[in-house]
C-alpha cells in the first residue's frame, strides 16, 4: 500500500529524528529559565523566599498588611501569623524591626514561608545578624519589585519556527496516508447515511406521482408553448418544461427564435419568467392536440416538470441502467399516457426476463397473440391534414400503440420490435426496459432515482 515498504518506514524514521531534535533544541533554549523557577522552590545555599513591602502609591492607594500579603503570597490570608511569627524582631534595613502585626512599613523585606510562591515573591540569601546571632536576610538583588521570567524573542520564534517545520515535514511525508484516511472516513461517514438520504429520496420520488396526477394546468401550459413554437413553421420541438410564468423548449430548429423566446444555446429557447406574451389558454386553430403526445417524465433540480413529445419518438425507447427506476420511468410514461391519450391501446410482450410492468386498466388492451394481426388506427398528422410537406410528416409519429417489454428483447423479440415499429412497421411505439438494438431513443436511469437523456443534454428526477 504505498508506504508501507522499507521507504515509508524510513520516511517516518527520519520524520521521528526530526521531532526529537526539535524537542531537544526547544528544552535547551528554555532550559535556563526552568532551572531558575526550580531554584524558587528550594533552600539550598541560604535562599530563602521574601516579600518586599510596597508603599500606598505603589499598591494601587492601600498599604501593605500582614493578611494581604499572607493572601497574595501563600492564598490564605488566615496565615498571617505565620509571616509574623518569621520576622518578629528580625532588622530591618532601616535599622527598625517588626514588633506589631499592623506596623508595616514600605522597604521592609519579610521572609516568607517556603510554600509562598506567584509573582511578588522574591529570593534572599541569609546573612549572619549582629543581634544575638539572629539572621537577617540580605535585600534582593536588581529592583524591589519581581520581575516575570522573560524568554528572549528570537528563542521563542526559533521553537515555533522548528515545530512549525517539523509539522509541515510530517505532513508532506504523511500526505498519501492522510489522504486515503481522509478519503475512507469520507466513505463511511457517506455509507451511514446512505440509508436515510434514500428514503428521503423515495418519498420525493413518491410525492412526485401524486403531484403529476394533480396537476393538469402545467399540460396545458405546455400544450399552449408547443402551439406557439411549431406554428405554421412546423418546428420539430422534442421536450418543453414549464413553470408558474416561464418555460423552455428543447428544439431542433436552426435560426434565431420568435419573440419574446432567447436563444440559450445547445437546441434550447427560453422564455422569460417576465415576458408579457404567454400563450393563452386558447389554442390557435392550426393547432391539434391529438397529434403530439406531451407526457411528463420527470423534474428539473428546480422542480419543473419536463414533458416530452413522444409523437417525436418514431418507433423505440430503451430505458438502461437501474432496473428499479427504469421500470418507474416506464410506469410513469404508461400513466401520463393514460391520462392524456386514454383511447391508445397497449399490449406487453412477456418472456424478456423482467417482471410484468402493470398496465393502466384505462388503456385498451390487445391480446398478444393477437399483435401479427392487429393494425393500430391510423392517425393523420398536422402536415398532411395542412397540405404540409413530406419532410415535416417523417418527423412527427402519432403515437397510435403501445408496446411494453419489461426486460431487454432476446433476438426473436428484437425482430418482432422492428416488424412492428421499425421503419416501415406497423406503426406501434414501444417502451423498453432495458438495452434494445435500433432504438432511437436511450435513456439511462441510476439508482438514486435520476433519469439522464442524453439527446436532449438533461438529467431529471424520475417518479416512483
Amino acid at each position: 500500500m504505498g508506504s508501507a515498504g522499507p521507504r515509508g518506514s524510513g520516511r517516518w524514521t527520519a520524520v521521528r529524528t526530526a521531532v526529537a531534535v526539535l524537542l531537544l533544541t526547544a528544552w535547551a533554549v528554555l532550559v535556563p529559565g526552568g532551572a531558575a523557577a526550580g531554584a524558587a522552590d528550594g533552600d539550598g545555599d541560604g535562599l530563602v523566599k521574601v516579600y518586599v513591602v510596597r508603599s500606598a502609591d505603589r499598591n494601587g492607594g492601600t498599604p501593605d498588611t500582614l493578611v494581604s500579603v499572607a493572601a497574595r503570597t501563600l492564598g490564605d490570608g488566615n496565615r498571617a501569623g505565620e509571616i509574623f511569627a518569621l520576622n518578629r524582631g528580625r532588622q530591618q534595613p532601616d535599622g527598625s524591626a517588626l514588633t506589631d502585626p499592623a506596623d508595616l512599613r514600605p522597604g521592609w523585606i519579610l521572609r516568607l514561608p517556603q510554600d509562598a510562591g506567584g509573582p511578588d515573591v522574591q529570593l534572599a540569601r541569609e546573612t549572619a545578624a549582629q543581634d544575638g546571632g539572629r539572621q537577617d536576610a540580605a535585600a534582593p538583588s536588581g529592583q524591589q519589585e519581581s520581575e516575570p521570567l522573560v524568554i528572549p524573542l528570537p528563542a521563542v520564534l526559533a521553537v515555533v519556527g522548528a515545530i512549525l517545520l517539523a509539522l509541515l515535514t510530517a505532513g508532506i511525508v504523511a500526505r498519501r496516508r492522510v489522504r486515503r484516511a481522509f478519503a475512507a472516513s469520507v466513505r463511511v461517514v457517506r455509507r451511514l447515511g446512505e440509508p436515510a438520504r434514500r428514503a428521503r429520496r423515495l418519498r420525493y420520488r413518491r410525492s412526485l406521482t401524486e403531484s403529476f396526477a394533480r396537476d393538469q394546468e402545467s399540460l396545458r401550459y405546455a400544450h399552449a408553448v408547443l402551439a406557439e413554437l411549431t406554428g405554421p413553421e412546423e418546428r420539430a420541438v422534442h421536450a418543453v418544461a414549464v413553470d408558474g410564468t416561464g418555460a423552455t423548449a428543447w428544439v431542433a430548429a436552426t435560426g434565431t427564435p420568435p419573440a419574446p423566446w432567447q436563444d440559450l444555446g445547445g437546441g434550447r429557447w427560453h422564455r422569460p419568467p417576465g415576458a408579457p406574451a404567454r400563450p393563452g389558454a386558447t389554442l390557435p386553430p392550426h393547432y391539434r392536440q391529438d397529434v403530439p403526445c406531451l407526457v411528463r417524465v420527470g423534474v428539473e433540480a428546480q422542480g419543473r416538470p419536463v414533458f416530452v413529445d413522444l409523437s417525436r419518438l418514431d418507433g423505440v425507447l430503451s430505458v438502461t441502467g437501474d432496473r428499479a427506476v427504469a421500470r418507474d420511468t416506464v410506469q410513469t410514461l404508461l400513466a401520463e399516457i393514460a391520462r392524456t391519450r386514454p383511447e391508445v391501446p397497449v399490449t406487453a410482450l412477456q418472456g424478456t426476463g423482467g417482471l410484468p410492468i402493470a398496465l393502466p386498466a384505462a388503456l385498451p388492451r390487445i391480446d398478444p397473440a393477437d399483435l401479427a394481426a392487429y393494425t393500430p388506427p391510423t392517425r393523420p398528422t398536422a402536415a398532411a391534414r395542412s397540405g404540409g410537406t413530406l419532410r415535416a410528416a417523417a418527423r412527427l409519429r402519432p403515437l397510435r400503440a403501445l408496446l411494453v417489454v419489461p426486460g431487454a428483447p432476446t433476438g426473436r423479440e428484437s425482430a418482432d420490435l422492428a416488424a412492428l415499429c421499425g421503419p416501415g412497421g406497423a406503426g406501434w411505439t414501444a417502451l423498453v426496459c432495458g438495452d434494445a438494438d435500433g432504438a432511437h431513443w436511450r435513456w439511462s436511469a441510476t439508482p438514486d432515482g435520476s433519469l439522464e437523456l442524453p439527446l436532449l443534454n438533461l438529467t431529471l428526477t424520475t417518479p416512483a
